[in-house]
């Protein structure tokens, strides 16, 4: 799979802008500030429905202007499709497939695939257990453009209950009449299914990438690991749906007083973390700085290695990545990546683009974006 074509409108520092893109490597060095990542953030955007720069769709328009507009015409064997994205802040999001009919925002995952490298991946590994969240969660919509209707009603399931844990402990508080029981049962019941299914998929994620991180990092750093991915969550041995449906709900319980005196959810996906094991100890805290990118840049292209061999090979992005590499991880990382479909790099400058990625270069500055 590759992007042929992107397109913006009042998307961040651009009114306008169309690049041509073809399969292989294609470079975009300018300075900072010049908007060479807000490329790659748009086109990544159409892969998540998200940022890897913030987290509201506000700062993605420009300034000035109402909306935003994403589109990319990409390509797949025989088969090509125009997605478009058009980002409303206060008001929800707007799809097209084809130009055809308005769709749901959530309908286009899974025809723009990437696996993104960035500054920010160093959190991966040093970073709260959230980072390791949403690592789990955007490569398991990834593989199942389904799960982000699963995660959705999660969200917002975990929203209602929490605002009744809320009232609940505020009338405790206040002396006030106490809350019936099975209307927090019900709310149990909702969260316990959809997080059963969403611990399913990433217990099953979780499984697969273990081998492949080991593989790349022992090819990012011969002389390092092993590693090890450990899921870490109040549901201990299930692995069926069922199994962990019934978990969650046992362990809902064990903490339902604690719930109500605090009132927030305490156990769930969303309290979760994946344990980073470099040979006997954990990363984090104790790897090195040095060995704490090649663990998240393994953690990077193991998804890459993952959503390859299933089929759709993604667009490999990396932001800005190579000026934060010593020499030997650099020439070692591009050179893992040159044989990609279709690879997106951003540089400062052109030494920051390794010899083993040499392509097509856009210059980028002022707004423009021409090819060299």
């Amino acid at each position: 799979m590759h992007v042929t074509h992107l397109s913006l409108a009042d998307f961040r520092s651009y009114a306008r802008v169309e690049v041509p893109l073809d399969p292989g490597v294609t470079a975009f060095v300018g300075a900072n500030g010049q908007g060479k990542t807000n490329l790659v953030e748009a086109i990544g955007y159409l892969a998540t429905l998200g940022s890897h720069r913030v987290s509201s769709d506000a700062p993605l328009v420009r300034m000035g202007a109402e909306r935003a507009i994403v589109r990319a015409a990409v390509t797949q064997g025989e088969r090509s499709q125009l997605v478009e994205l058009e980002l409303n802040p206060g008001r929800a999001n707007r799809a097209r497939i084809n130009r055809s009919s308005q769709v749901r925002p959530r309908d286009v995952l899974g025809i723009v695939r990437t696996v993104l490298f960035a500054p920010e991946d160093l959190a991966l590994v040093k970073g709260d257990p959230g980072e390791r969240r949403r690592f789990l969660d955007e490569l398991v919509t990834a593989r199942s453009p389904r799960m982000a209707g699963v995660r959705s009603d999660y969200e917002r399931v975990l929203r209602q209950r929490n605002t009744l844990l809320k009232s609940a402990a505020l009338a405790r508080r206040h002396g006030g009449r106490s809350m019936d029981m099975s209307t927090l049962d019900v709310w149990d019941q909702h969260l316990a299914r959809a997080g059963a299914e969403l611990l399913a998929h990433r217990l099953d994620l979780v499984t697969t990438l273990q081998p492949l991180a080991d593989k790349a990092y022992e090819q990012l750093a011969p002389s390092g690991g092993p590693v090890a991915l450990t899921y870490k969550g109040a549901v201990e041995g299930a692995r069926t749906r069922e199994e962990l449906y019934e978990g969650l709900l046992g362990a809902l319980a064990e903490v339902r007083k604690q719930e109500l005196e605090r009132g927030v959810t305490l156990v769930g996906p969303h309290r979760d973390d994946l344990v980073l094991g470099l040979g006997e100890l954990p990363a984090k805290g104790y790897a090195s700085h040095g060995e704490s990118w090649s663990y998240a840049l393994a953690l990077r292209l193991a998804s890459y290695d993952l959503l390859r061999g299933e089929g759709n090979e993604p667009v490999l992005v990396l932001d800005d990545v190579f000026a934060e590499l010593d020499a030997r991880r650099r020439e070692r990382l591009a050179e893992l990546v040159a044989p990609a479909e279709q690879v997106l790099v951003t540089a400062a400058v052109d030494e920051d683009v390794p010899d083993a990625l040499a392509g097509v270069r856009y210059l980028v500055a002022e707004g423009t974006v021409e090819r060299r």
